[in-house]
């Protein structure tokens, strides 16, 4: 089954915003990706979903590295800049910096860092992993940083920032799923 961009079953995920950045063939890049998350403890890693063609793909698969910025809730107009357009035909860190964004040398990668995220993660490359139209980069982390800002959210094609939490089950529902997990136990 083919899942069109904007279809409205997949409008019900939410993700965060992740400003990748690399260096290689097509020179510092940057890109907004929504398909950036966490999936390793330990030890630390990170994954990233990108377009085969992108400028950053080539870059990462050249270099073998790259920055993650999770975009906090201030850096919408970054993300918007960072995703409109490919990065083989504009310098966006030159837009992105001509429009008052701020950048910082990583510490470990040979790649710009996006100052003021709400995380910076630098990874190595340990795997990259074909997954039907997208490459998944499987990050190492090699320095982490993270500032109090909250992080951009992404869903059904608009930024949010997170709101009102919604409360985790009480102690008496949770007593009662215990006697039921005893109950039904196989």
């Amino acid at each position: 089954m083919k899942i069109e961009w904007g279809n409205k079953h997949t409008s019900k995920l939410i993700t965060n915003v992740g400003l990748i950045t690399s260096n290689g063939p097509h020179g510092h890049n940057i890109m907004a990706a929504e398909w950036t998350h966490h999936i390793s403890y330990e030890p630390g890693l990170l994954a990233v979903h990108l377009f085969k063609n992108h400028a950053t793909t080539e870059n990462i698969l050249e270099t073998k590295e790259f920055g993650i910025s999770i975009a906090s809730v201030d850096q919408s107009m970054a993300a918007s800049i960072a995703g409109g357009k490919t990065g083989k035909e504009v310098d966006k860190i030159s837009v992105l910096k001509d429009l008052g964004v701020e950048f910082y040398s990583a510490n470990k990668i040979n790649t710009p860092m996006v100052k003021g995220a709400a995380m910076n993660a630098e990874c190595k490359l340990i795997k990259s992993i074909e997954l039907g139209d997208h490459l998944m980069f499987v990050g190492e982390v090699v320095e982490l940083s993270a500032t109090d800002k909250e992080p951009l959210a992404y869903h059904a094609g608009k930024y949010w920032k997170i709101g009102e939490i919604i409360e985790k089950p009480g102690q008496e529902t949770l007593e009662k799923f215990e006697e039921l997990v005893k109950k039904y136990k196989k």
